[in-house]
């Protein structure tokens, strides 16, 4: 990992990466060079079929882009323009779903190209590229990257060795005139390709300004010391005050800033936040305040002004968005004075958590997309696509199921997890939204609504009405909202509105000057900097305190660093104490820019307390691999992983035993749907088996310890097939007629009786404490496993004897779950136990009584309950229903091989001893941790 420098002067607070991104901020210099490198991909298919797709090119370590194919001469072009010092070019021939021509990155070697147009050569199928170079080129010795130590010598890497003639031809530029290199020395040949170079300069370079190497008529960014993490930095310019950004009365607004390294800042008022109109209204120059900031204060009422901040950087204007801003114009270009509380709906301040006083393993966790919920005509739901479609109640299908809010209430999941609805950069809220489609995950202003799930875009106080009117909804159908934030990178690290004022400041950037990448999205957030770190507080804090929010979900949280974490969780529990957390905890590589930074991943789940990871290891073990769709899962028929699901059902993980920070699912946005990815797997199988998989599935996650999450959708064997007929597994961009919620499908009996199913797995998770225990301790106290049992196999017994568990009644829980094709006999513990939960049927009634011995259909759950007065019959018609077993008596209307039998001669009968705590400690202690990259990662990544 990257170390931040130390020993640098405090002078070099402001040496900072200002001087590598003024370039990409849109405010570089016209450098004395060539043309530079074009790259011209031309790609061929035999099918001649273009319309799909185009290619995604990006310079090695730099941000990436969708390039057109464009007809040129008969031949399908993307032309990219290549960045000055790039050694190599990545590209991947995409749909824009990301189905990928070749799986894997592809490159192409322009190492030794100065300048002029390389042509490669892609055919459909075929991996790698043939490369032509244009008459133009111009090869030779290449310098890559140019490293200011912070004194008197600039560090070039080079392609080649270079000759006197070249050693001669140095110089470094910046506004105010050249500086003289004074010597030219070979510091080191690291490799046949990489030759170090130490320029030794007249004089040390100006702290607040921006230089480039000259060589060979080309000139090249100098990365200058980036020390925005260094004590004498963070000392310095900490702000730790609340008023960041614009705070509105109706007599006036104040504006602060933070811009460091800002020669003068200046405010822009505007007429309206269309950034297209030039209607300028004032400039008002800022005053330098404390720590960094800089202020101003506007009088009167200024609600509905929209504003802009130009911070002057080395002589440069550069202008951005408010990072603080409560609202913005359209697109999120112009930041707006808005009155909050003008926007509250009806009865806001007494809105509150209906599920507040609850554990987080209480909750029932439901994952939707606010355009997946209500697009589907099917729905009737009125504000198809927006925050107020929440608000729609009575909403039917043509047969007369309800839809919408009316559905999500009736299904009795606890907390809706929203994706994104922050203002992300993907879609253009200027464009009619019905032909765009985004999961969200790309931030450009994190305290602000996404405009494109507003009616009105275009005026910011609307979008803020709307999104608390969706919250309030929900919370008056008894429904807390979880939002899913994603404070690990940005849309574009170059135009983030901090990265704009202060460069480089809210990002991890590498020596080199390329952003640290573990995300795949291009960047990696660096919240190990004090003012990145509050500002990510702040912001959580904000959703919390001004909307409402419940719970959130952190996306790859693993990129942020756990005192973060934990700052965030004490802050927003100081006044909201029920709000939950959860993320995913995934260890990902990326460059820290201090030492000693601890990351929050599931394997440091032990610093972060407060906070719950995603359980990759019940979610694989289940269905298999998210690397390798063909694998199987326990429930799909993979062997052997009695152990693994064990443990994984017991919360009990190596990387935490305790249940309130594991979160347990299947299925969520990323990768193919849980029907999906069972019918890929077992493609030997009908669709009957793939239901009852489905459902053995559902049936093993929603009873396991912990936090249950599903899919929406899950519930009614949600499906994203493509127009090829093929599984949709990464649908981020792939629009409504894939990703919408199917609501025809509730007229279905079919859909209907799972639907069901879901439904009383969810009522018995609610009525039943013993599924929702707080500690690693309750767990091994009251939770065993069963053995004995038929291979593949697993079964538990819950013990409530002592009835000393908050929320339950009964005396006991016996769960069995067979995902073998035969069926299985299995011994029960003394007493007389209600059915609640049978093949596809589920619930807190009893479908029967049995006792002595049990047999399990294959692919199938079965959980039983014992000394539960509260418990009544179920009114069930349905002949195959289990009513009952006295000794060895089968009860009218038990079928053969479903009434229970006390008989101790049944060769297949398995014996319902519990392993004993040592046997219990063994399983767990040898359960290796599954802890991985996310498949999703890299496709998710580029958009």
């Amino acid at each position: 990992m990257k170390r931040a420098k130390r020993g640098i002067t405090f002078v070099m607070a402001f040496v900072m990466a200002a001087m590598l991104f003024l370039s990409d901020l849109g405010v570089s210099m016209q450098v004395r060079a060539d043309e530079g490198v074009t790259l011209k991909l031309h790609y061929h298919r035999e099918d001649g079929d273009y319309e799909l797709w185009d290619v995604w090119l990006w310079p090695d370590g730099g941000e990436g882009a969708g390039y057109p194919l464009e007809e040129e001469d008969g031949e399908m072009v993307a032309t990219m323009t290549v960045p000055a010092g790039a050694t190599r070019v990545g590209f991947i021939v995409r749909t824009e779903d990301w189905t990928k021509d070749i799986e894997q990155d592809q490159y192409i070697d322009i190492s030794e190209v100065i300048s002029g147009t390389v042509h490669a050569y892609v055919e459909s199928g075929v991996e790698g590229a043939v490369k032509e170079y244009g008459d133009d080129v111009v090869t030779g010795t290449k310098l890559k990257s140019a490293n200011y130590d912070g004194k008197n010598t600039v560090t070039v890497l080079f392609t080649g060795e270079l000759d006197a003639d070249q050693e001669k031809s140095f110089y470094v530029i910046g506004r105010q005139g050249e500086i003289e290199v004074t010597e030219v020395a070979l510091k080191e040949k690291a490799s046949e390709s990489e030759f170090y170079y130490d320029l030794t300069i007249s004089e040390e370079l100006d702290v607040n300004r921006n230089y480039r190497v000259g060589f060979e008529d080309e000139e090249y960014q100098i990365n200058m010391p980036i020390v925005y993490s260094t004590p004498e930095f963070e000392e310095k310019f900490t702000y730790e005050g609340d008023d960041l950004g614009a705070v509105y009365s109706k007599d006036k607004t104040a504006f602060r800033v933070w811009a460091p390294t800002a020669e003068t800042v200046f405010l822009n008022l505007y007429e309206s936040g269309d950034p297209w109109e030039d209607n300028l209204t004032e400039k008002i120059e800022m005053t330098s305040d404390a720590n960094g900031t800089w202020v101003a204060e506007v009088s009167g009422d200024k609600a509905g002004t929209y504003y802009t901040f130009t911070a002057v950087i080395d002589g440069l204007n550069v202008e951005a968005c408010d990072p603080y801003a409560r609202t913005t114009g359209v697109n999120g270009k112009r930041a707006m004075v808005v009155d909050l509380e003008a926007t509250n709906p009806e009865g806001w301040d007494s809105d509150k958590n209906p599920h507040a006083g609850e554990n987080i393993t209480d909750a029932v966790i439901y994952e939707l997309h606010v355009r997946d919920f209500s697009v589907n005509e099917a729905g009737g739901i009125g504000d198809a696509g927006k925050y107020t479609a929440f608000s729609k109640t009575g909403t039917k299908t043509a047969g007369g199921s309800s839809t919408g809010i009316d559905y999500i209430k009736d299904l009795g999941v606890t907390h809706v997890h929203i994706l994104p609805f922050y203002d992300f950069g993907s879609v253009d809220e200027n464009s009619p939204t019905s032909d765009q489609f985004n999961w969200g995950y790309d931030p450009v202003n994190f305290n602000v609504p996404e405009g494109s799930y507003s009616t009105d875009p275009y005026h910011g106080e609307v979008r803020v009405a709307e999104a608390k009117e969706m919250v309030k909804a929900l919370h008056d159908n008894g429904l807390s909202i979880v939002m899913d934030v994603v404070y690990n990178h940005v849309y574009s690290g170059k135009d983030f509105c901090v990265n704009r004022l202060v460069p480089g400041y809210f990002s991890r950037i590498n020596d080199d000057g390329t952003y640290s990448n573990g995300s795949g999205c291009g960047n990696d957030t660096a919240s190990e900097r004090s003012m990145v770190r509050k500002y990510i507080v702040d912001s959580v804090r904000y959703w919390a305190d001004e909307y409402h929010i419940d719970g959130f979900r952190f996306d790859l949280v693993g990129l942020l660093d756990v005192d973060t974490i934990n700052e965030i969780v004490t802050e927003v529990h100081k006044t909201h104490p029920d709000v939950i957390f959860y993320g995913e905890g995934w260890s990902m590589n990326t460059d820290v820019t201090k030492d000693d930074v601890v990351l929050a991943t599931q394997q440091a789940s032990g610093r972060t307390p407060g906070f719950a990871y995603f359980n990759d290891n019940i979610r694989d073990g289940l269905k298999g691999s998210v690397f390798n769709s063909a694998e199987t899962g326990w429930a799909s028929g993979s062997k052997g992983k009695e152990r693994q699901m064990t443990t994984s059902f017991m919360a009990a993980e190596s990387w935490s035993k305790e249940p309130t920070q594991i979160v347990q699912y299947t299925s969520c946005h990323d990768n193919n749907t849980l029907f999906d990815r069972i019918a890929v797997a077992r493609k030997d199988l009908d669709r009957a088996s793939w239901i009852k998989m489905s459902n053995l599935a559902a049936a093993f996650y929603m009873t396991a310890e912990g936090i249950p999450f599903m899919q929406a959708g899950e519930e009614i064997l949600r499906t994203k097939v493509k127009e090829d007929g093929t599984f949709d597994e990464n649908s981020y961009s792939s629009g409504d007629e894939i990703n919408c919620i199917k609501w025809e499908t509730l007229d279905d009996p079919e859909y209907k009786a799972n639907l069901d199913f879901y439904k009383g797995l969810i009522a018995f998770r609610k009525e039943h404490g013993l599924l929702r225990l707080t500690s690693a301790d309750e767990v091994a106290k009251r939770v065993v496993p069963v053995e004995g049992l038929d291979k593949n196999v697993v079964a538990f017994s819950m013990d409530n004897a002592d009835k000393g568990v908050t929320g339950e009644n009964a005396e006991g829980i016996f769960l069995v779950f067979n995902p073998n094709p035969e069926e299985t006999t299995v011994e029960l513990p003394e007493g007389e136990w209600d059915v609640c939960v049978k093949d596809i049927k589920a619930g807190v009634e009893s479908l029967g009584k049995v006792s002595g011995s049990v047999s399990v259909d294959g692919i199938s759950a079965l959980v039983l309950v014992k000394g539960d007065d509260s418990i009544v019959a179920a009114d069930n018609s349905d002949d195959s229903t289990v009513t009952g077993d006295k000794g060895n008596d089968k009860e009218e209307g038990t079928t053969a091989g479903e009434a229970g039998s006390s008989s101790q001669s049944d060769a297949g009968t398995k014996g319902a001893g519990c392993l004993s705590g040592g046997a219990v400690a063994g399983i767990i202690a040898g359960t290796a941790a599954l802890v991985g990259l996310v498949a999703y990662l890299f496709g998710k990544k580029k958009k």
